[in-house]
């Protein structure tokens, strides 16, 4: 069958998974902010060279049925207020009391808006209208706003204000400060999910519109037929024309979901609590009997938006996170120094101390075998830094400080998903990502947890859940007060926007299937049709062998446990080890593209599969079983 090429990108890391379904290769590259089509294009061809032997772009490209991309960068650039000024126009003048509404939405407010807000008259002639549109989009655009969200009290009034604004504004002006009509992006009842969800999306606007165009650019050089698809927070995937930025927040963690959701299946666990540490952020979810837990209104830093999303939560820890003293304690993040200069173990100029430099030096990870190899990390460059500004600020040796860095990184983790952990169903803990298996037992330990999972795609594992998805688009009309006959024209209009935006996908709605609902909110009649376009999934194995040999090692090494004590600790390479291997930590593991620190009182296990399986024996009496 045709190949499918999944893509996480990630704020320092971008992971490429290329699968037929049945078998499946997978690399990592530096992501590169200043165009992002360019790792792509680079872990592609670094995909090819292990299909290939050789790069080959050009023929993995035409055996390739479909792209799928997910990015963090929306999500990342929400964390650290790194977007757009955003400017209001409304003829509502308690808008902005009602969109501050609590503490935390008065906050977004202030960072993504503030005082760049127009009230202008609900009432007047069309010349008076003129008059003060011009005048106040001129005040926003003069106090910073570079897009604009209109707000109006009626769609009527907003068709109104574009008309009049074409009228007024030479086209190249409007063009410069893109403009988003809030009643036209969302179907919703609630005014205030609306208009938000038009100034989230206008903030992530810009730091996906860069990447997806050029990306598009790029592979049209090679003639492909499939177009590239966009991985959207609601698990499914569209084409670039076909979805907006808003719905790929947190798209990446989706596919976590999705593969933790998998695993769950496979392992027969009830309760899995994924962490999928990147580099710049955290993010948790739980899968409860193999089901995602969804808001048909999502929510993003506490504001809730028009469209469907899964309960992912970003917390701003990640393996890139900067680590600081603030007033004579250590913090972590939610700064990160990305993937430039990323790291000071890098080598790229980062003057800034991560966790990434702490395990350096801590000896959890290998400079030697650090991603597989292809990066050398500089130890010396690490101790610099965090003598600098952790060590000496703080009045401490540089092995004081490694340690309390590690400890309060550890608890920071921990307290991103403690208040998830359910006790009474025995949750396990899935961690992934590039930094989550190196940090997980010492979290899961602080949190209750007793028992960790660590895929053997853990490092690629957002990007291999992705996998999971199909092609998709969704619609909603709500039909309160109706009559059946006006029902039955809603659904034909309904239908046949769904048939224009599947062929525009590539595919006749004949050969889609069609999910029809109906639900009331806010005291409104919706109605609702899902089309989807079914895509290969893959088939995950689970379960431990009945019987058990012990791990054979690759080596030692040398790891700090504390201030004054370095254990010499057995090194595993987990793709050396047959289903059933055990052995008792303190102990690392190698997997691919990822270590993992088995602290004192841990035993670890092989799965069938090859996944591993951590058992913190010290806190519990649980059997080692994939319970």
């Amino acid at each position: 069958m045709a190949r499918l090429i999944n893509i996480d990108n990630g704020g320092t890391l971008t992971d490429i998974v290329v699968g037929t379904g049945t078998d499946f290769t997978f690399t990592k590259t530096l992501t590169t902010p200043v165009d992002l089509s360019q790792c792509l294009f680079d872990g592609m061809t670094k995909a090819s060279v292990l299909l290939y032997g050789e790069a080959n772009l050009a023929d993995l490209l035409h055996s390739t049925r479909h792209i799928r991309y997910s990015s963090t960068q929306g999500t990342n650039a929400l964390v650290e207020r790194k977007g757009p000024l955003i400017g209001v126009i409304t003829d509502d003048p308690t808008l902005e009391a009602t969109l501050r509404g609590s503490e935390t939405k008065a906050g977004l407010f202030d960072d993504l808006v503030g005082a760049r807000i127009s009230v202008v008259s609900p009432h007047g002639a069309d010349d008076e209208l003129a008059s003060e549109l011009v005048a106040e989009i001129n005040r926003l655009t003069t106090a910073g706003a570079e897009r604009l969200v209109v707000a109006a009290s009626s769609l009527e009034r907003e068709h109104l204000y574009k008309r009049t604004m074409l009228k007024n504004f030479p086209r190249h002006l409007l063009g410069s400060v893109p403009i988003l009509f809030s009643r036209e992006f969302a179907s919703d009842t609630s005014r205030p999910r609306q208009i938000w969800s038009g100034i989230l999306n206008s903030f992530l606007h810009p730091t996906v519109e860069r990447f997806l165009y050029s990306a598009e650019h790029r592979l049209r050089a090679y003639k492909l037929k499939n177009p590239l698809l966009i991985y959207r927070n609601d698990g499914a995937s569209s084409r670039v024309a076909k979805s907006v930025a808003l719905k790929t927040y947190s798209s990446g963690p989706r596919g976590g979901l999705e593969g933790t959701r998998a695993l769950a299946e496979a392992y027969g666990l009830a309760s899995v609590l994924m962490i999928d540490v990147g580099g710049t952020t955290t993010d948790v979810g739980v899968v409860e009997d193999s089901t995602i837990a969804v808001d048909r209104r999502g929510s993003i830093q506490g504001v809730d938006i028009s469209y469907e999303m899964s309960n992912v939560h970003s917390s701003g820890v990640g393996g890139s996170s900067i680590i600081a003293v603030h007033d004579g304690e250590i913090t972590v993040g939610p700064e990160s120094v990305g993937a430039a200069p990323g790291p000071a173990c890098f080598g790229f100029g980062g003057t800034r101390a991560t966790i990434t430099d702490v395990n350096l030096l801590l000896g959890v990870l290998d400079p030697a075998t650090y991603l597989n190899g292809e990066m050398a990390l500089d130890a010396d460059r690490s101790r610099a830094v965090i003598t600098a500004t952790i060590a000496e600020p703080l009045g401490i040796s540089l092995d004081e400080a490694l340690i309390r860095m590690e400890s309060t990184y550890s608890d920071r983790l921990a307290a991103s998903f403690a208040h998830l952990v359910d006790p009474a169903r025995g949750t396990t803990l899935a961690a992934f990502g590039g930094g989550g298996p190196m940090n997980a037992c010492s979290a899961a330990r602080t949190a209750g947890v007793t028992q960790v999972l660590v895929p053997r795609l853990a490092a690629v594992f957002s990007a291999y859940g992705i996998s999971f998805s199909d092609i998709a688009q969704s619609y909603e009309t709500t039909i309160t007060g109706f009559s059946p006959a006006a029902v039955a024209g809603a659904r034909e209009q309904m239908l046949t926007d769904a048939s224009r935006d599947m062929f525009q996908e590539g595919h006749d709605i004949a050969d889609c299937d069609l999910a029809w609902s109906t639900l009331t909110e806010d005291d409104h009649e919706v109605q609702l049709l899902t089309a989807t376009y079914r895509l290969p999934h893959p088939h995950l194995d689970g379960g431990t062998p009945s019987t058990h040999s012990k791990a054979v090692a690759s080596g030692t090494r040398r790891v700090r446990a504390s201030a004054g004590t370095i254990d010499t600790v057995e090194v595993y390479q987990l793709d050396d080890q047959v289903p059933g291997a055990r052995a008792a930590g303190p102990a690392i593991v190698e997997g691919p593209f990822f270590t993992a620190r088995v602290p004192q009182g841990w035993t670890l296990n092989v799965s069938t599969a090859g996944d591993l399986l951590l058992n913190d024996t010290a806190s519990t009496t649980n059997p080692e079983s994939g319970r």
